[in-house]
């Protein structure tokens, strides 16, 4: 007897190949049989005609490191089919990391992911992974982040990593890898990986590609002095180019500065595939993105961490200067964003408010502002952008992004942030959003679509027996249906759940049913 039967799907498998009718059974965590059956017994039977059944969706872009630790049925990801996510992107995570430098690195990703449990043990990525398993509703998959390496190794200063300290980051990389990690990853935006050199970064992608690994990377923002006169996608490519690491660039797409140029955008990528590299990239469907404010600032203020950033903030010479810094740097961008998430009751009502309007209300800049709420919330708050106001300009980026996914060298990775009560809607419906409105307005295949969700990624990041349905693979399963998903969550209203997704298994278990959270947290920490 089986323990489940989907009886009478539309099996999209995975690979490409076009959608056939099937019964699927599943026992214990695995896929028994695809096929038409003769009257299986199952304990559970889900008669499911006209839905279609696709591997569950692999994320390979999220910062919900905290979030799954301080809410794990995580239905913000599990009631959109996504059963497995990539954690410790853009450099930041929490491992490997002793307890002090944990809870002050906690602070300064706060606005990112809000605040974890403080007691936990994160001084090994085995300790990390531990945290997650069988914990969660989805699966998770590690990379060692950059920003733990310097911490653990030079501290939050701006100081070359050489010598001794350079091969005790090496070394961490590879015991990293040993106890799980698929690879490594760093946000040239966010410090203190930002201090880093291209030397620096090739030096430690050299163990990763040892190993076998992907380096995720989140290009430069910061210190180009430090990129050997490279450009920021220049610089990824020339990493891999010298360490022979497998490339992974996250969340690159079009914006509203540059829509409808996908071709110039990709063309020095395409060179440098041609010559060797091994590049894969990720994007999600919306024309801005979310961060924390923190980010904005250069690395002279924020150097030694937390308390020198609350230190600098306070003092008024040093607010002086980083504001005229703000403005000049990011100018009329920085009021075209809005609250997500504030820490303290006490500000709550800025969350979902422009900072325009915010800063009008206070009588003052919006660079102040900004630092003024940073000191009042003790670093703990979230922005998002604000989407163009041009229909035109919106519907163009989601184009590119759709064309994007023509490219077998592409996946779908969220960025969600999934805090406060206005969040980014990417963190609700980044994948619905492809498979439904989009497309149908451009007509893509839904086969080729899943593909980039599902074995695509399972593929790139090593996840054997995942991304594909065949018998003797994890039952990760969606079943949806392919009239009616879409997403629902909408900037100004972001924590709805999309529509047309029925059932979801995690492991063989059953973590939605009938679009409802069963709160069964068979996620495991994978490969």
């Amino acid at each position: 007897m089986f323990d489940l039967l989907l009886k009478g799907g539309q099996i999209i498998d995975g690979t490409g190949a076009p959608a056939y009718r099937a019964d699927l059974t599943v026992n214990g965590q695995k896929i028994a049989a695809v096929g038409i059956l003769d009257t299986p017994d199952a304990r559970t039977t889900l008669e499911i005609g006209g839905l279609v059944v696709s591997p569950g969706f692999i994320d390979t872009h999220v910062h919900t490191d905290a979030a799954l630790l301080n809410d794990p049925q995580h239905e913000s990801a599990i009631q959109m089919g996504v059963t497995t996510e990539v954690l410790g992107q853009d450099g930041l995570s929490y491992a490997p990391l002793n307890s002090d430098d944990y809870r002050m690195y906690s602070q300064y990703m706060s606005g990112l992911c809000g605040t974890p449990p403080q007691h936990l043990d994160m001084s090994t990525i085995s300790a990390f992974r531990s945290h997650y398993h069988l914990t969660c509703s989805v699966n998770t998959v590690a990379l060692v982040p950059h920003c733990a390496l310097r911490l653990s190794t030079v501290g939050f200063r701006d100081v070359p990593l050489t010598g001794n300290s350079l091969q005790a980051a090496k070394v961490l990389i590879r015991e990293g890898m040993e106890q799980g990690a698929v690879g490594m990853s760093t946000g040239l935006g966010f410090f203190p990986a930002a201090y880093a050199t291209t030397e620096e970064l090739v030096e430690l992608t050299r163990v990763v590609a040892e190993m076998d690994g992907v380096f995720v990377i989140q290009y430069r923002f910061f210190n180009f002095d430090r990129a050997e006169g490279l450009g920021p996608v220049a610089e990824a490519l020339e990493i891999a180019r010298r360490s022979r690491v497998k490339l992974h660039i996250a969340h690159y797409r079009t914006t509203p500065d540059n829509p409808g140029e996908t071709g110039p955008m990709m063309d020095e990528l395409d060179r440098a595939v041609a010559d060797g590299i091994d590049l894969t990239l990720d994007a999600y469907p919306y024309p801005c993105g979310s961060t924390m404010p923190v980010c904005r600032f250069p690395g002279w203020f924020v150097e030694g961490g937390p308390t020198a950033i609350m230190r600098r903030l306070a003092d008024p010479a040093d607010r002086r200067r980083v504001i005229a810094f703000l403005e000049e740097t990011w100018g009329d961008a920085l009021g075209h964003t809005s609250w997500t998430y504030i820490g303290s009751e006490g500000n709550r009502n800025l969350e979902g408010m422009s900072w325009t309007d915010v800063a009008t209300d206070r009588g003052t800049s919006v660079a102040e502002m900004m630092c003024e709420v940073l000191l009042e919330e003790n670093l703990e708050c979230g922005l998002t952008g604000l989407p163009p106001e041009s229909v035109s300009v919106w519907r163009q980026v989601e184009s590119d992004v759709m064309q994007l996914l023509e490219r077998e060298d592409y996946m779908v990775g969220s960025d969600s942030i999934p805090l406060g009560s206005s969040p980014h809607p990417r963190a609700f419906g980044a994948f619905p959003r492809i498979l439904g409105r989009l497309r149908r307005r451009h007509g893509a295949p839904l086969e080729q679509l899943v593909q980039r969700m599902t074995a695509n990624p399972a593929r790139r990041f090593g996840l054997t027996g995942r991304g594909e349905i065949k018998p003797g693979n994890f039952a990760d399963l969606v079943v949806f249906d392919a009239d009616r998903i879409d997403d629902l969550a909408t900037f100004e209203d972001p924590r709805v759940p999309p529509a047309g997704i029925r059932h979801v298994m995690v492991n063989g278990q059953l973590a939605v049913m009938d679009g409802n959270c069963t709160g069964i947290l068979a996620g495991e920490a994978i490969p």
